[in-house]
């Protein structure tokens, strides 16, 4: 049965709507250039605003652990400007066209001119840290821009071999996706408090939503039309990803049928391959296993929130984890 969404993204960030807010202005300065066509590009990104997911979970984490500062504000523009330079990166990368309904800045200003802007976009938000001295967001950002690159080769490569397991799945995506979370809590939380006890809790509880997220979002591959990142269902396995339902289901399966859906990804499902491997996948216990997984680490993100003291902006981090569990697209 089809769970309903009773979490909004509204609702979350209601504790720090007024300082989402003002951040809005801060990240607007902070991409100005004196070079016209870097401010043109720059006013286009800012266009192209998503959910503000990551800076929604600096100020909540920061609010639950103290008062909101200016630092807050700069770490929360950090993590912004680096994850927007990982996607014009990533639409280089994967050739797309569009971002967030709009042409992507590769599509507009060809190739070099976004490979160049994605690293005037991490030289930015660098140098805003430099320039406060903030060295504890340095180290956290640049450990975090590490893994991401690293979990993303790492993908091409198992993708190429077709070999991946759980455990190499489970580093890929928390060096992909889990590490950028684990750094907008860690620094929210940084920027508030000296407690490293405190901080080391908000990276956990970036870390497991993170991972929650995303073999939710590889859950959604086989059962929505359309998942959270906009992808078509199949998507993964058209660009030869294996994700942890299919990873339990190729276990589970007798080994003939297992070699049939590798060949089929080998080269390349489409069609109704796509859907003979969405029923193998679902017939085999994929799906039902990895929800069993991202509820578990849904869980672990919920025990490290216990020890904070109750307040509005722990509540929305809490809703939070059942908003990632509970979405259907």
């Amino acid at each position: 049965m089809s769970l309903l969404i009773t979490h909004s993204l509204d609702d979350i960030k209601a504790p720090v709507e007024n300082e989402l807010k003002q951040f809005n202005s801060f990240f607007k300065d902070a991409m100005r250039s004196s070079v016209s066509l870097v401010d043109t590009i720059a006013r286009y990104i800012v266009k192209q605003k998503g959910k503000r997911i990551r800076p929604i979970v600096v100020f909540l984490a920061a609010k639950t652990c103290g008062t909101i500062n200016e630092s807050t504000y700069r770490g929360a523009t950090l993590v912004e400007i680096l994850h927007t330079a990982t996607l014009v990166h990533d639409d280089v990368v994967d050739d797309s066209d569009t971002r967030r309904g709009l042409a992507s800045i590769n599509a507009v200003w060809k190739n070099k001119i976004a490979v160049l802007m994605g690293d005037y976009l991490l030289s930015t938000g660098l140098m805003i840290s430099l320039k406060h001295n903030d060295v504890y967001f340095l180290k956290t950002v640049s450990d975090s821009v590490r893994r991401m690159s690293e979990g993303e080769i790492l993908q091409i490569q198992k993708s190429r071999e077709l070999n991946i397991d759980e455990p190499t799945y489970l580093k890929i995506i928390s060096n992909k996706t889990a590490s950028l979370l684990s750094t907008c809590s860690e620094i929210g939380a940084a920027s508030t408090t000296d407690d490293s006890a405190q901080r080391l809790l908000m990276k956990n509880f970036g870390e497991n939503v993170g991972m929650a997220f995303q073999i939710r979002d590889d859950i959604l591959d086989y059962t929505s039309r359309k998942s959270i990142l906009g992808k078509p269902i199949g998507g993964d396995m058209k660009e030869k990803k294996i994700t942890l339902p299919l990873i339990h289901a190729l276990i589970q399966a007798q080994k003939k049928d297992s070699r049939r859906v590798l060949k089929i990804i080998k080269n390349g499902a489409s069609g109704k391959n796509v859907e003979y491997v969405v029923d193998f996948v679902q017939q085999n216990g994929g799906i039902q296993y990895a929800e069993k997984r991202a509820k578990e680490y849904g869980d672990q993100a919920r025990e490290c929130l216990k020890p904070f003291a109750d307040s509005d902006a722990k509540h929305s981090l809490e809703v939070f984890i059942d908003f990632v569990m509970e979405r259907e697209k």
